[in-house]
């Protein structure tokens, strides 16, 4: 890490009767701030949150994030260095919805009551998860309230990241300024990118797909892609020999191109039905950094709307 070389004897002298008295000039007064300053401690579930604070904080925050991108959020298990990240935080943002079911417990144990958390899907309209035979969706009874991977849309990325900025304003009023401007910046790129992708998408007539586990209703809702089957309602079950023959059958009645994978998950189902059909395979990330030239919200975007366009793209 690099380091400031040290402040000659004088000036420091001068700095610190200066302060005494009141005479430091203004602009003093402000670099001593700076220096003395630290970066707001915060943390967040899972990678997307991470780049949302970071696109608003900027050098005002630290950030951690429990997840990388290549875990599964449902079945996360906590490291140790979780637990130290926490105690340290005075921000935790989570999804809520319960997508992190593990995080109440790692909260509890770190033992820390200044400790703000933020569930930054509130206020956003859910899609509902519709129970099959074995229970609920994604194992959970949240999940029966409604589908947790919001974040999947950029619409409701801008009520998450409202959140966010309110709760750093909070926590740092001095830098409210810098935090809405940040915002507004980041919101157009974002508008612009939706623009970009929904132009790239108006070539491609036969949206249908199958996906691997119920991730995709927001991101199908907003690009107008139809979801015709599950292969796995429940992360942590496997379809059973039934559920599949009437994949298969699907995919060949309708003709079905894509079928919709995730990185975070095994690929093994994916490749059976793509083995039997002929159809193609497309491996997305629901979290940046899961996958190469995914490491940001809005590459991660950009990413999975692309790779299904030329998937998609007529012959």
């Amino acid at each position: 890490m690099l380091r400031s070389p040290p402040m000659p004897r004088a000036r420091l002298m001068y700095l610190l009767v200066a302060l005494c008295l009141g005479t430091l000039p203004a602009s003093f007064h402000d670099i001593a701030f700076a220096a003395t300053q630290e970066p707001l401690q915060v943390v967040t579930t899972i990678p997307v949150l991470k780049d949302l604070v970071e696109q608003v904080g900027g050098p005002y925050v630290r950030v951690t994030s429990l997840l990388s991108g290549y875990e599964n959020e449902h079945t996360y298990a906590p490291k140790p260095s979780d637990l130290v990240a926490v105690r340290k935080a005075r921000l935790l943002f989570e999804v809520g919805l319960g997508l992190e079911i593990w995080v109440s417990s790692l909260v509890k144990t770190a033992g820390s009551p200044s400790l703000l958390i933020v569930t930054t899907s509130k206020g956003i309209g859910l899609i509902r998860d519709v129970p099959d035979h074995d229970g609920p969706v994604h194992g959970n009874k949240e999940g029966a309230r409604g589908n947790p991977h919001v974040w999947l849309d950029p619409e409701n990325a801008t009520t998450m990241m409202r959140h966010i900025v309110e709760a750093l304003i909070k926590a740092d009023p001095a830098h409210a300024t810098e935090f809405r401007n940040n915002q507004a910046a980041y919101l157009l790129k974002l508008d612009t990118l939706r623009t970009e992708l929904t132009d790239r998408l108006r070539r491609i007539p036969d949206r249908r797909m199958i996906v691997h586990h119920p991730a995709w209703p927001y991101f199908a809702r907003r690009f107008g892609f139809q979801i015709v089957g599950t292969i796995q309602s429940q992360t942590a079950s496997e379809p059973t020999a039934l559920q599949l023959r009437n994949l298969i059958a699907t995919i060949k009645k309708d003709r079905i191109k894509v079928i919709v994978s995730e990185i975070q998950l095994s690929q093994k189902f994916p490749d059976l039905l793509a083995k039997e059909t002929g159809a193609h395979v497309v491996v997305l990330t629901t979290l940046p950094g899961g996958l190469p030239h995914t490491e940001t919200y809005l590459d991660m975007l950009r990413y999975n709307v692309l790779q299904l366009a030329n998937a998609l793209e007529p012959a």
